[in-house]
Formats: structure tokens, C-alpha cells, sequence
């Protein structure tokens, strides 16, 4: 296996304003299935000045032609798999345009999550759209015409625009300087059949992207291809899901690439809940039925706010965050147990997300949330369309030309599996619960003993990193 290691997206920003060689930045000719660039196309390919405009989309490629077996000719679909796993360890214990760009962000976030709930809203569901946004961005880079419009509408911003990469800059160097008590890792790879010829400039912008790197690989044996893929994933996010990817859902002798990007989250609660206070309450699920779960319990000063939907149904919403104040998770719960959820999810707009957090207030609150992990694992090429990403997976509309010329290259897998796990102190809970008598208090109670939104959100950018809900947390 063959790595090519990159340097993170923020310190290719201090130097984007320099003037720039026309020759590639990587060491393009260490790849031997790499051809040079024309001179048309270094030119094509070198960033522009400030204040001009980005790349053409229309354009041609600067790759050439691979030599590839016949029946390759053919059909040649490009793999794309996106995974986040995150396992929160909760214990109890810019300028105007930066504000447009955040904004726009956050809308990608709410309208992807919205369309997954509402193919089912009985169900637990977890989804990282910071990990979806992040391949679809290293597609974006290759994409043309028509499959790069439908990418740009549904993200809101233009990868090309350093407005962008200066606002995204700030996302992925905020997610890379770890400090004591939190792991954030945002990783993306290509993995590459051997002998696909790419566009130089796609690769030195894909290297810049999001910590990325590209491997070599032989898709023509999938197991050994699926264990490869898998040991990135794992040495990424490490351990957790050793078998991310199965045969049925992947590699394929026609396979060329395969994009998979890593979100990896962990963390204790800025204050952590006491496992002692931990009690067995009832947690009343959709259907009505009632259960015994876990249920957290601590008395914290938190940021705390009632709100109602246009058709006067209230919730409520507090903050609880992690340590350091960096990354924060807000539970969102309906004030009575006849409001469903999703009166509530169908309301979320990235402008209702910003007058909440700007409409929370800090109060002294009894804090009550249930101990949870939960797995969602579903396909891309379900929920991507309803945002308008179509051309992408038909392989007679699929322009990646920007990648490489190859005639038919499209997506033809589109995976996203996420999992988090919310304990008292980021470990698996014992089987034996204590069981812990609270004295009356007239402090106010935010109990989520009712099924629940929740989403964690970056304070300096207000990127949301994971999002989903709680309907029964045994399941």
C-alpha cells in the first residue's frame, strides 16, 4: 500500500496569498501512474489572485486517459463511502461572511438530517453531516457542469471560493487542536485503483482538504481491498467498528475510487454527572409504551431556554458542554408529552438554531438525561437526491472529469454509518445501577424522560458535527 501524507488545510491557508509555482505542490512524479500536466493545464490550474474568480467548472480536465483493461471501458463507478463514529465519553461529571457561510453550513446540517427523519420518526438516529460535507467537498474539487451545480446548491458554498476555505479553514483547525479531555478526528482518503490516471490539480487540492491522503489499491480483490479500507477507519477513529464496510456494500472489480471520511468524537461533560446519581426513571417512548432506563442526574448552571413552533407547540432547550466549552451538545425536548418530535424537527432552520443559542439564558437547572449509544447505518444514495444530488450516480450524467477523463465515472456506493455513545464517564456502564433517593428541590427540572433532538455544535463556528434523536434509549 502505497500513502501519500498532507499537510492540514489550515497550513496550506497562510500560504494560499503568495504567488504560487505553476508546477503541482506535490511530488507528483514519486506517483508513477501520474502523468505531468500540459502547459494549458498548469495554468488552468494554479490558484488565482485574490478577488478573482474560482476555477471554471466547465472546463476540462488536466488528466489523461488511463491505460485500463477493457471491460473497465466500460463502466468505470467511482466508490464513494462516508463514515463517522463518535463516542462521547459524557460523564457526569468572524465577520459578516463568516456569519453567511455559517449559516449556510448549518442548512446543509438541519436539511440532511431532516430528510433522513422523515423516512421514519419512531427510531433512534445519528448522523455526522460534518462528515458528509467533507467528502462531498473533495467531490466538488472534481466535479463539473451540472454534477458540480447540484453539489454546490445543496452544500450552499463553492469549495474553489476562499471565502469558504477560510471559513472551513477555521472549522478543521479548531477540530485538530485537541486539548486536555477531548479527541476530535476529521480525516478523508482516496482510495485509488492502481493505474487510474488523476488530475494533478485535483490531487493538490484534495491533499489540502480536510487532512486528507490517497492510497493505492487493488479493487479487483475486494476482500483484501474491505480490510485495508477498514484498517484506515480503525487506525482513525481508534478502534470501534471493525468491519465498517461488507462486501455487498462496496468493492467491485469495476470500482476506481472509493472516498471515505472519519469523524471521531470523544469527550467528558465540562461538568460531570456522579454515577451515583444515576437512577432507574421511566422513559416514555413514542407508541406510549413506558420503560426503565438509566437517567443521569446532575444540578448545574447551564444555558437554558422555552421556545414554541409557529403552530404554538413549546420545547425547551439546554446546552450542555464539553470540556473546554469548545463543542457543546443541545437537547431539545417538547414541553408536554402529547407535542411529537417531529413538530419539532420539521421547525429546524439554521435561523432558528441561531436564535436559540442567542435566546438561552443561564440558570441552575436539575438536569435529568437518559444514559444512550446508538447506530444508525444507511445509504447516501437514499437521501442525497432529496437535496437535489442526482447527476453524481447516473453514470450517463456523472461529470468528474475534474478528477480524471475516464468516460463513466460515477458514484456508485454512498455509505454512512455513525454511532455515539452518552455515559456518566465515557465507559460501557455496569450492568448494576445504583439507585439514589433525590431530595425535593425548587430548582427547575429539565427531565428528558420523553423522546428528544439533540445535536452537538462547535462555538467558535456553529458547525454542527453530529445531530440526531432519542425515541428509546435501550435500543
Amino acid at each position: 500500500m502505497w500513502s501519500l501524507p498532507c499537510p492540514g488545510i489550515w497550513t496550506e491557508w497562510y500560504r494560499h496569498r503568495q504567488p504560487r509555482p505553476r508546477s503541482p505542490t506535490l511530488p507528483l512524479k514519486a506517483i508513477p501512474w501520474l502523468r505531468p500536466q500540459s502547459s494549458t493545464h498548469r495554468r488552468a490550474g494554479a490558484r488565482r489572485a485574490p478577488g478573482k474568480r474560482g476555477p471554471q467548472r466547465g472546463g476540462t480536465s488536466g488528466s489523461t486517459r488511463a491505460s485500463l483493461p477493457a471491460f473497465v471501458h466500460l463502466m468505470q463507478p467511482h466508490c464513494l463511502i462516508t463514515l463517522i463514529l463518535t463516542s462521547g465519553a459524557l460523564g457526569k461529571g468572524c465577520c459578516g461572511r463568516h456569519d453567511a457561510l455559517e449559516e449556510r453550513s448549518t442548512e446543509f446540517a438541519v436539511s440532511f438530517y431532516q430528510k433522513l427523519a422523515d423516512t421514519d420518526n419512531r427510531t433512534n438516529l445519528i448522523v455526522s453531516p460534518a462528515s458528509v460535507s467533507v467528502s462531498l467537498g473533495v467531490l466538488q474539487f472534481g466535479a463539473q457542469g451540472n454534477t458540480f451545480r447540484q453539489l454546490e446548491r445543496a452544500l450552499g458554498y463553492n469549495v474553489h471560493d476562499e471565502r469558504v476555505q477560510d471559513f472551513l479553514r477555521t472549522v478543521y483547525e479548531e477540530l485538530a487542536n485537541s486539548s486536555e479531555g477531548i479527541v476530535i478526528r476529521l480525516a478523508c482518503a482516496l482510495f485509488l485503483q492502481a493505474g487510474i490516471h488523476l488530475s494533478p490539480h485535483f490531487v493538490a487540492q484534495a491533499a489540502l482538504w480536510a487532512n486528507s491522503s490517497l492510497q493505492t489499491t487493488n479493487f479487483s480483490e475486494p476482500s483484501r481491498t474491505l480490510a485495508q479500507i477498514n484498517e484506515w477507519v480503525i487506525h482513525r477513529i481508534g478502534g470501534g467498528m471493525p468491519d465498517f464496510l461488507t462486501l455487498d456494500a462496496s468493492a467491485s472489480p469495476l470500482t476506481q475510487v472509493a472516498l471515505v471520511s472519519t469523524m471521531y468524537f470523544k469527550s467528558t461533560w465540562q461538568k460531570k454527572f456522579s454515577f451515583t446519581d444515576t437512577q432507574t426513571l421511566p422513559f416514555i417512548i413514542t407508541e406510549g409504551s413506558i420503560l426503565k432506563v438509566p437517567m443521569m442526574h446532575q444540578t448545574a448552571d447551564v444555558n437554558y431556554g422555552q421556545f414554541q413552533t409557529p403552530s404554538k407547540h413549546r420545547f425547551t432547550v439546554t446546552e450542555l458542554p464539553y470540556l473546554g466549552n469548545k463543542v457543546s451538545m443541545f437537547v431539545v425536548l417538547p414541553s408536554d408529552r402529547i407535542t411529537p418530535l417531529c413538530q419539532i424537527e420539521s421547525y429546524l432552520t439554521a435561523r432558528t438554531i441561531a436564535q436559540w443559542t442567542n435566546g438561552m439564558r443561564k440558570m441552575k437547572m436539575d438536569i435529568f438525561i437518559p444514559r444512550f449509544r446508538i447506530q444508525s447505518n444507511f445509504s447516501l444514495k437514499v437521501v442525497l437526491p432529496t437535496l437535489g444530488i442526482t447527476d453524481l450516480f447516473d453514470p450517463r450524467k456523472a461529470d468528474f472529469k475534474g478528477i480524471s477523463d475516464q468516460d463513466n465515472m460515477y458514484i456508485s456506493t454512498a455509505i454512512h454509518k455513525a454511532e455515539i455513545e452518552v455515559t456518566e464517564d465515557g465507559t460501557k456502564a455496569s450492568g448494576v445501577t445504583a439507585m439514589v433517593l433525590l431530595k425535593r428541590s425548587r430548582t427547575p427540572v429539565f427531565k428528558a424522560d420523553r423522546p428528544f433532538l439533540f445535536f452537538l455544535r462547535q462555538a467558535i463556528t456553529g458547525a454542527v458535527l453530529f445531530i440526531g434523536r432519542i425515541t428509546n434509549p435501550l435500543e
